[in-house]
């Protein structure tokens, strides 16, 4: 049985009340600093929603890459921290996580002159696939979920694009409960990506990656890394945008810190 077999079965003989390994808190407490800024009740409740991700998510090593106990229990850690206080199962619609060792090849499309698509490789750390897929290179994980100042986490980035894409478009609108909830939404985030985007436009220091301004998707998940790696700055510099996410995720990094 391969490793992220093995692993699937501890936590399938008894995902509610088995006792999450010291050796797993090391792995999380070394490979991810904002784990030991959590409140115990939430570091429990994480427990839980790995051993959930992990018996219903296929995890495979591509490029020679051997995994391992601590790589998946990494990826896994900072995917249910976005969930960690959504109901149901943590990514309903994902099914497999592969993980490159370093940077992986994909094939990028665009539209040239008279319609003709344009295909050109391209170096990436990270990819989310409607098909219920996400790739991701595992030194860009290691140091992003390492360094938890600098606003840039590929496994949150793409993480983040599996929950906007809950409601079949990966447009930016996660799926949100209620009408009124949707208005405020596109009222809020949508007056903040345009300010951020002509920041960008002129050149000016912005706190989200200026990437986030390539279109409303990309929006959405730089702002998610920032609202958990820079949430004091967040909530200081644009308050209704930490509002709005800390409603949706439920959550208050900025308490953390």
């Amino acid at each position: 049985m391969d490793i992220w077999g093995k692993l699937k079965a501890i936590f399938e003989d008894a995902p509610k009340e088995i006792v999450f390994k010291d050796e797993w808190v090391a792995f999380l407490n070394a490979n991810l600093p904002l784990y030991g800024r959590l409140p115990a009740e939430l570091q429990e409740r994480l427990h839980l929603r790995i051993g959930e991700f992990v018996t219903t998510t296929f995890f495979e090593g591509c490029n020679d890459l051997e995994l391992t106990d601590e790589m998946i229990l990494t990826v896994a850690a900072q995917a249910c921290l976005l969930v960690i206080n959504h109901e149901g199962a943590p990514y309903p619609q994902l099914n497999t996580v592969l993980l490159y060792p370093t940077a992986f090849t994909a094939t990028s499309e665009s539209l040239g002159p008279g319609g003709t698509i344009i295909k050109r490789e391209v170096k990436c750390e990270g990819e989310s696939w409607d098909n219920g897929t996400v790739i991701l290179a595992w030194n860009s994980v290691q140091q992003g979920a390492t360094n938890i100042f600098d606003g840039h986490n590929v496994t949150f980035h793409e993480f983040a694009h599996q929950i906007d894409s809950l409601d079949g478009d990966t447009d930016g609108v996660p799926v949100l409960h209620s009408e009124a909830a949707f208005q405020t939404w596109a009222a809020v985030l949508g007056e903040h990506a345009e300010k951020f985007m002509d920041r960008v436009r002129r050149g000016r220091k912005t706190i989200l990656d200026p990437y986030g301004a390539t279109n409303p998707a990309e929006y959405f998940a730089v702002a998610t890394e920032t609202f958990f790696e820079k949430p004091k700055q967040l909530k200081k510099k644009q308050p209704g945008l930490y509002e709005e996410l800390e409603k949706f995720y439920q959550l208050d990094p900025a308490s953390w810190f």
